[in-house]
């Protein structure tokens, strides 16, 4: 698999609320990530996953575009959460080394109602 390929399918399984899985098909042993409203270990955020997975079970995520650069990889995704009706934006950086990700960087914003950027957000 491509790291493309490798990230795509994690963040799949993770919004699947298959992040236990994922992060064991994916995710080194020494990962570290950059989210600011978690721990930045390994398991914290797979079980923040998990539960996010629990608490949106019909959440809609879809990949925009995806980039590769050697060891690093930029996902910018749409997440419509069905409990409020919540939409995000969401980028994640995904760094590798060989086929696992070793650190991960992730960043959302709601998108506003009333849009004042003609052009959007995806």
């Amino acid at each position: 698999m491509t790291k493309k390929e490798i990230a795509t399918h994690f963040l799949h399984l993770s919004a699947k609320g298959k992040s236990r899985e994922a992060f064991e098909l994916y995710v080194a042993t020494n990962f570290i990530h950059h989210n600011a409203y978690f721990k930045g270990d390994r398991n914290t955020l797979m079980l923040a996953m998990e539960e996010n997975a629990i608490q949106n079970p019909n959440k809609i995520f879809e990949i925009q575009r995806i980039l590769e650069d050697e060891d690093l990889v930029a996902v910018h995704s749409r997440i419509q959460l069905q409990q409020n009706n919540l939409e995000l934006t969401v980028m994640h950086i995904f760094r590798f080394q060989g086929n696992k990700i070793v650190e991960l960087w992730d960043f959302g914003q709601p998108v506003p109602k009333d849009i004042i950027n003609e052009n959007g957000m995806f």
